[in-house]
């Protein structure tokens, strides 16, 4: 024969939880909790101590109804920030919608086919377009006086000479204006492909939208 043992504790405990819900009135709510101490109690309330703790409530035949877990602050503060999270995307998401369909209507309401995005492209180019030969035109010219320095400065060099004071500062300053023109250089080539890509975007959308 196989006995069973179980601990004394745990045996009062559920004979007294067992007792406490065939006592109630059909109305009474019972509830289950565990202390700190890992012990279960059942009782009408909770007793203030254990309102932050994990809990049920039972039926009168002791069945679970109602499980309630209380979460610890760290993961009231995650849930609450991926609430917040997820607020922020739909509300970016609306707001990419609304500019999606103000987009849409300029479009429509701006072109009358698609020929006239490739002339307004056009249009908007040639500022920078002549920016960018402008500052090419620049470029070369500052390249050619810093080659001019350095041949200069290479001919004291080859004579075993001092470099002038003067010159090296000549030198440096030829140099900063070429470093700089090749900086501006770029920027104005990122705007102009940046300008083509936005128009064969809107040319793109305009067909798909209108058909012409």
């Amino acid at each position: 024969m196989i006995k069973i043992e179980f601990p004394v504790s745990l045996f009062l405990g559920l004979f007294f939880g067992v007792g406490i819900i065939f006592s109630l009135p059909a109305t009474a709510k019972l509830y289950k909790w565990i202390d700190d101490k890992g012990t279960t109690h059942y009782g009408e309330t909770i007793p203030p101590e254990y309102a932050g703790k994990n809990r049920a409530e039972l039926n009168k035949a002791g069945r679970v109804i109602k499980q309630q877990e209380v979460l610890s602050p760290e993961e009231l503060r995650a849930n609450r920030e991926g609430k917040e999270q997820e607020e922020a995307k739909k509300r970016a998401e609306e707001q990419a919608e609304i500019e999606k369909k103000r987009r849409d209507k300029a479009l429509t309401d701006t072109y009358s086919n698609s020929n006239e995005i490739d002339l307004a492209r056009k249009r908007n180019l040639q500022q920078i377009e002549a920016r960018i030969n402008g500052i090419n035109a620049n470029l070369k010219m500052a390249d050619d006086n810093l080659l001019g320095l350095q041949k200069e400065a290479d001919a004291y060099t080859k004579a075993n000479k001092t470099i002038p004071t003067s010159l090296q500062e000549d030198l440096q300053i030829a140099q900063a204006r070429v470093d700089k023109l090749k900086i501006d250089l770029g920027k104005s080539q990122a705007e102009k492909d940046a300008m083509n890509a936005r128009y064969d975007a809107d040319k793109a959308r305009y067909k798909e939208l209108t058909g012409r």
